[in-house]
């Protein structure tokens, strides 16, 4: 019986490393590493790893216009909210998750901003959706439940 367990396990992993989401960091791009846009984008995903967020800002203030996709409007909104705007930061969060619904990093650092702001229960269902898009984990899923974990209690 063991053997017909482990036999079937070694069956269904290929299926499901096709259909397992691949994991990657929130500002980790969903385009081709090949493209215009993956490269454009690079040093500015290499100033928001160094908080040089007001750097990363101003770059990304010319690459929306040129690339206004999620990768691009998630990595803008978390330079604007990391700056100090956090309306601004949420109005582009909401840009590419109308754009793509299930986008990682869109979903993790809304939810990020939500605790910020107070509202964990609107953080809980972001985490939610990035469990249905990742259900063997993510590192975006990961972040988001620890900033989560980490939330004041009781405001």
């Amino acid at each position: 019986m063991r053997n017909l367990v482990f036999c079937l396990a070694l069956a269904c992993m290929p299926a499901a490393m096709l259909i397992a989401p691949s994991v990657h960091a929130a500002d980790t791009p969903t385009v081709s590493p090949q493209s215009a846009e993956a490269k454009d984008l690079e040093p500015v995903r290499a100033e928001i790893k160094a908080k040089q967020y007001n750097v990363a800002l101003a770059q990304l203030k010319v690459l929306v216009v040129k690339y206004p996709d999620a990768d691009t409007y998630t990595l803008l909104g978390h330079a604007l909210w990391k700056t100090g705007d956090r309306q601004q930061g949420m109005a582009y969060y909401n840009k590419a998750l109308a754009l793509n619904p299930l986008h990682r990093g869109a979903l993790e650092y809304q939810g990020e901003l939500y605790v910020a702001l107070g509202q964990v229960d609107k953080a809980k269902e972001n985490l939610a959706k990035l469990k249905g898009v990742c259900p063997f984990g993510c590192e975006e899923a990961s972040d988001l439940g620890e900033a989560i974990e980490h939330a004041p209690k009781g405001g």
